[in-house]
């Protein structure tokens, strides 16, 4: 079975072809480092993480390009076209450089405890500049945007005449052009004045005096539409035309319905072969938001420091709760999922150790059936070893089905009976096959750690290892000085914390965490 991806652009699913043999290239709108990333942020950069990771697990060489917005995101729908960044470095009374240097580094510490792959390339906005204005003069020049007041516009109506503008995201440009809004709002907006229709966006923006990112252009002082960022960066780095295009639902329209219209009039083809969208997180059925108090950002998660949590999580109790879900359908957050995710991911992986711990040379060198027939029979749902092999099978299946973790999650999980059964002793190693059990190791260890990037939740995290280090070194002392209440405390309040701590029969100490 080939890899099938579900492509927004067509609504359908189509086999994955890319324009090169053998090369896959990938441009995924990356953060607006105005503030720090949020749970929200986590599935598109987890979900197109595994992406990455199984393109070049069947063999593509892959371009993966993810931006960082540093300039020029501001919303069309807001009462002010204000630059969040530069927004944001006047509140907190610092340079915008300073403050998108402190979130993008923050950012890249939470991608690194999600154990996501670096990008090929992280291209920022403020680093393109030229390349943007070159673009916007192109456009210019092909008669679909227009300067005003220092400002430039792309004309969404002359160019929904000749394209379909809206396509991707099923809105319909009559709809768009009478009420005159990008969303749900019809106030009056910041410059609306100087647009011929209120559905026209922003290329560049005049910059007030008060502005402090301002850049030079033809058109005089200003910075950046946001839409304009990612046509320009995704040109250079993988050409007029590319593989896929990826992000968050919301970001659909107007983002990326922006995106197509610019790229084409300027390349002349639309900018990307596939788009692929990652559906949203809710808490307790609603959407994330500040208007609901609801966002978590990604250090309350890890530390439990949130009003809707009972605890803290580790990033792969994350990463696995995310995958347990495909990206496609709406993933609703509760503390009670995370910690029965954590619960569930215990499980998986304990299972995986124990089959690394299990040798090959317990297994009969031949199969199960030909053992008990003397020749190889067609499998049978009887046969514990076909059962296991049909489990393996259809994992390529399932993620060449638009990449369904959740599915294989769930084979891996059926296996796991099977693995704790023989290490117990309640499953004769017979009934499994040495090659089969060298399988069932490999398979482990492609999918859990290369293509679904998951780790050890407790090595995944090295300042708790550190901490409980100290913490068993100091009860050590405690009780070697017969201090039991200091020993005993120490137990106790790691317990209330969800760590259990064992004190072995040889005098050492062993954790983990209380499930």
């Amino acid at each position: 079975m080939s890899l099938k991806v579900y492509n927004s652009l067509t609504r359908k699913k189509e086999e994955f072809k890319s324009i090169t043999k053998g090369y896959a290239g990938m441009y995924v709108c990356g953060p607006t480092v105005s503030g720090e990333s949020h749970l929200g942020h986590a599935r598109p950069y987890i979900t197109f993480d595994i992406i990455n990771r199984y393109l070049q697990h069947l063999g593509y060489k892959v371009r993966y390009v993810r931006n960082i917005t540093d300039a020029g995101h501001f919303e069309e729908e807001g009462r002010e076209a204000e630059d969040k960044i530069s927004k944001k470095a006047q509140l907190e009374k610092i340079e915008p450089m300073e403050l998108v240097q402190k979130y993008t580094n923050l950012f890249h510490w939470a991608m690194k405890e999600f154990n996501t792959l670096d990008p090929n390339i992280e291209p920022t906005a403020t680093g393109h500049i030229v390349e943007q204005i070159n673009m916007i003069e192109k456009i210019l020049e092909a008669g679909y945007g227009y300067v005003s007041n220092g400002s430039v516009y792309f004309d969404v109506k002359k160019y929904a005449a000749s394209y379909d503008y809206g396509k991707l995201s099923g809105r319909v440009i009559e709809d768009l052009l009478a009420s005159g809004s990008y969303g749900e709002t019809t106030r009056e907006l910041d410059g609306q004045e100087e647009k011929r229709d209120k559905a026209d966006f922003a290329l560049w923006k005049a910059a007030p005096p008060q502005h402090i990112m301002r850049w030079k252009s033809p058109w005089g002082e200003g910075f950046p539409g946001w839409h304009i960022e990612c046509s320009a960066m995704a040109t250079k780095y993988l050409g007029a035309e590319f593989d896929i295009h990826g992000g968050g639902m919301d970001l659909m329209f107007p983002h990326h319905e922006s995106e197509i219209a610019q790229s084409t009039i300027c390349n002349h083809k639309t900018p990307a072969k596939y788009w692929l969208h990652n559906n949203m997180i809710t808490i307790a059925g609603k959407k994330m938001g500040k208007s609901y108090n609801n966002v978590i950002k990604l250090t309350e998660l890890f530390s439990g420091n949130h009003p809707l949590l009972t605890q803290p999580f580790q990033p792969m109790v994350v990463r696995f709760f995310i995958l347990q879900t495909h990206y496609r359908s709406t993933l609703d957050f509760s503390s009670e999922a995370l910690v029965a995710a954590e619960k569930g991911l215990k499980r998986l992986w304990e299972g995986y150790e124990a089959l690394q711990k299990l040798s090959s040379d317990n297994f009969p060198d031949t199969s199960y059936q030909v053992r008990e027939t003397g020749n190889q029979q067609p499998a049978t749902d009887k046969d514990p070893e076909a059962r296991i092999l049909k489990l393996i099978a259809e994992l390529d299946d399932f993620m060449n089905d638009d990449f369904n973790t959740a599915k294989v999650l769930a084979n891996l999980f059926e296996i796991i009976p099977v693995i704790n059964g023989i290490k117990d002793g309640h499953i004769n190693p017979d009934a499994i096959s040495s090659q089969t059990f060298q399988l069932m190791k490999t398979t482990f260890k492609v999918w859990l750690e290369d293509i679904l990037g998951l780790k050890n939740a407790k090595e995944n995290n090295q300042t708790l290892n550190s901490v409980m280090e100290l913490l068993i070194e100091i009860r050590k002392e405690a009780r070697a000085n017969k201090d039991f209440a200091t020993s005993d405390k120490i137990r106790n309040q790691l317990n209330k914390a969800g760590v259990l701590l064992k004190d072995e029969k040889d005098g050492n100490m062993s954790w983990e965490i209380n499930g």
